[in-house]
């Protein structure tokens, strides 16, 4: 059964971005609070900033204005996008090289720093430096199963750490040191300061493309065989059940409690507290899907579109109004997590007596007593 989770809503326009010239596509985006950079095939990045805006009913529409647009001069697509806030620093894959550019100006760092032979690159949200004017960056390098440790400041860049790994590795993500992969013919966890690895699970890159997602601190979530999105610590174990997403997903974005997921023709949206399909987008032609601190974001060449969420209040009362009493407990105290502990004790002692009502009116007496109690 579904729940209105997520409003799809365009942010940018296919006309804002490249008028009548059909030949451009989006290959890469990248959000940092206001900031919206978007890298196209053509070798362009454009930067614009997006606003909010709410109507009085309540509706949530975003303007975007574009600032700039900026070419790198390469007959190449931008593949890749990352913003160092911190640094205002915008991390420019192309052509195998990471560039760092200006966030405001879009213009390279005068000293030239780039980190040249990557094939993709993450950074570390769980930075083991400790130094805040610096961002660590893995790139999976051009030479043969190797990964690579870089520490990325203002001006230069400073390769820390090299690591062979026994397959040719395809997709990473990070957390301090450790590097969940997504190698030719299984996902694995290693350590790249102790060097020690922990298989997790087969999986052949040949036939789909590996997802690599940090989720939060030593947590990451996978697409695993038979079309599962699984869920992996660094200890190599699952704290939670599997969500069932369709064989062919292409990305995935954690908003609590929902996981949402991108195939060729939906976005579907599921619980991580009971691992239910909640929802069901149609959304054609998508290839992107991202979150950015806390913002889920999609694209097909052509469009970017925001998942705005529904507050978890209004998720919750409409459960209560089609008597889905058990989910809508299960979605309160999820909600916990995101809601001002008095606000959520007033909320919850509710909706505990709303269910309370719905059991009695079905005559289920025993449950309606507990949930008054």
């Amino acid at each position: 059964m579904s729940v209105k989770a997520f409003k799809l809503v365009s942010a940018v326009e296919r006309e804002m971005l490249m008028g009548d010239k059909n030949y451009i596509n989006i290959e890469c985006i990248e959000c940092c609070g206001k900031n919206l950079y978007i890298g196209t095939n053509d070798c362009f990045i454009y930067h614009f900033m997006l606003d909010e805006k709410v109507s009085t009913a309540g509706k949530i529409t975003f303007a975007a204005t574009k600032q700039l647009h900026k070419y790198l001069g390469l007959k190449k697509p931008v593949s890749e996008l990352k913003a160092a806030s911190a640094l205002t620093r915008l991390l420019v894959l192309c052509d195998n090289t990471i560039t760092l550019v200006n966030m405001i100006n879009l213009e390279p760092v005068p000293t030239g720093a780039r980190i040249k032979g990557a094939v993709t690159f993450t950074l570390n949200e769980n930075p083991v430096s400790g130094d805040p004017f610096c961002v660590e960056v893995c790139i999976i390098s051009v030479k043969r199963r190797t990964i690579q440790m870089f520490m990325v400041f203002e001006d230069r860049v400073q390769i820390v750490k090299e690591v062979f790994t026994p397959e040719q590795p395809c997709a990473v993500a990070v957390d301090g040191y450790y590097l969940c992969l997504a190698l030719t013919t299984q996902y694995i966890i290693l350590n790249y300061n102790t060097g020690v690895s922990q298989d997790l699970f087969p999986y052949c890159s040949d036939e789909k493309r590996p997802i690599v997602k940090r989720i939060g601190r030593q947590e990451f979530l996978l697409a695993g065989p038979g079309g599962l999105g699984m869920f992996a610590t660094v200890d190599g174990i699952s704290q939670r059940a599997p969500v069932h997403w369709s064989e062919n997903v292409i990305g995935a974005a954690l908003c609590f409690p929902y996981v949402v997921a991108l195939d060729d023709e939906f976005i579907t949206v599921h619980s991580m507290l009971d691992q239910q399909q909640k929802q069901t987008l149609p959304f054609k032609e998508g290839h992107i899907l991202q979150d950015f601190e806390g913002k889920v974001i999609v694209a097909t060449n052509k469009g970017v579109y925001i998942l705005v969420p529904l507050p978890l209040e209004k998720q919750i009362q409409d459960l209560l109004a089609s008597h889905r009493v058990e989910e809508a407990l299960v979605l309160a105290k999820g909600a916990r997590r995101n809601i001002p502990k008095e606000k959520f004790q007033v909320m919850y002692k509710r909706i505990l007596q709303q269910a309370g009502f719905i059991q009695f009116a079905q005559l289920q007496f025993l449950e309606a007593k507990e949930l008054f109690r």
